[in-house]
C-alpha cells in the first residue's frame, strides 16, 4: 500500500510518469546488490517450508528469484498468462489514490530500489525483495488476485467517503499479515510475514500473538503495530471466504464503524473466535 514512514521518501522520482511508474534500470543494480538479494532469498526460502501456503509454494516455485533480482517483463510474462496482472515498477511508496489505480487495473506496484546491508534483517518500507517475495506469489492465485482487485475498486470509493483508515486495516490484517486455515494446519500468506525472516515463523508458532477467525467488523476496527511484531492476526479458511466476505458494498459498514470504538492491537473483543495452535 502506500504505507507509513516517518522519514522522507527514499528512490527517485524524477523520472516517474504521473502513474508513477519508471522503467526498470536493471544495468544500475550493483554486483554487491545482486549478492544481498540472492542472500535475502536464500535465507527466506530456509524458511518457507511448512510456514507458507500451499498457493504461495507453488507460485514461488515458478519463478526464477534464485540467480538475482528479477526483472519486470520476465515475471510479467508469467503473471499476465495465469491471472491477468501486471508489475509495474515505482520509485517507493506512492500516495493512496494512485495505489488504488493500479490495484483497479490489475497493476500492482514494486519498488524498484533495494535495501542496503546495514537493513538485511529489517527495515522500514517495502523494497523490491519485500514486493517480489512477499506479494507477487500470491498474485498467481485467481481468487486472491480478483481480492487485490477489487480492494484497488474499494479504495478508490473508500477515498470519496473518507474511510481510508478502515480499509488500510483491512489491507494489513489480509494482505501484509494473513493467516489461512489448512488441513496442515496454519500457514501465512501475508507479504509482510512471508518476507520477514523471523515473523515468518512467529505468526504460525508462537503462542504470544491472539489469532482470531477473520471477521470484517473487527479487523477494521483493529488497530496494527508498524514497530513490532503483530499481537493480533487474523485468520481464513479460505480465500474464497475472504473475497466473499469482502465482495458487498461497504458504505454501510462504515457507517456502522463511525459509531464503534477502535478495538488496540493487543485487544480482545466478547466476539473473538479463537484459534489455537495445534
Amino acid at each position: 500500500m502506500a504505507g507509513e514512514t516517518s522519514h522522507g521518501l527514499r528512490g527517485d522520482y524524477s523520472r516517474m510518469r504521473p502513474d508513477y511508474s519508471v522503467d526498470q534500470d536493471y544495468d544500475a543494480y550493483t554486483p554487491e546488490q545482486q549478492d544481498r538479494w540472492r542472500r535475502l532469498y536464500h535465507r527466506q526460502m530456509e524458511r518457507v517450508p511448512g510456514r507458507a501456503c500451499d498457493e504461495y509454494v507453488a507460485a514461488l516455485g515458478g519463478l526464477d528469484y534464485e540467480s538475482g533480482i528479477p526483472r519486470f517483463e520476465v515475471v510479467n510474462e508469467k503473471l499476465g498468462a495465469t491471472t491477468g496482472w501486471r508489475l509495474v515498477a515505482v520509485p517507493g511508496l506512492v500516495p493512496d489514490l494512485v495505489f488504488f489505480e493500479h490495484l483497479a487495473h490489475r497493476r500492482f506496484p514494486v519498488t524498484g530500489w533495494i535495501r542496503e546491508e546495514s537493513e538485511f534483517d529489517y527495515i522500514v518500507e517495502p523494497d523490491i525483495f519485500h514486493d517480489f517475495f512477499g506479494h507477487v506469489p500470491m498474485l498467481f492465485t485467481p481468487v486472491f488476485a480478483d481480492y487485490m482487485q477489487a480492494y484497488g475498486r474499494g479504495g478508490l470509493k473508500a477515498e470519496r467517503l473518507g474511510a481510508l483508515k478502515w480499509l488500510a486495516r483491512l489491507y494489513w490484517y489480509t494482505v501484509e499479515f494473513g493467516l489461512i486455515r489448512t488441513r496442515s494446519g496454519l500457514r501465512n500468506y501475508g507479504a509482510g510475514i512471508l518476507s520477514s525472516p523471523s515473523e515468518i515463523d512467529h505468526a504460525i508458532r508462537s503462542p504470544k500473538p491472539r489469532r482470531v477467525g477473520f471477521d470484517l467488523t473487527r479487523i477494521m476496527r483493529s488497530l496494527y503495530r508498524i514497530d513490532d511484531f503483530q499481537e493480533t492476526y487474523f485468520v481464513i479458511d479460505s480465500f474464497d471466504q475472504l473475497f466473499e466476505a469482502t465482495r458487498p458494498d461497504f458504505t454501510p459498514l462504515y457507517r456502522e464503524l463511525a459509531r464503534l470504538p477502535d478495538v488496540p492491537a493487543n485487544g480482545t473483543e466478547p466476539g473473538d473466535r479463537l484459534i489455537r495452535l495445534d
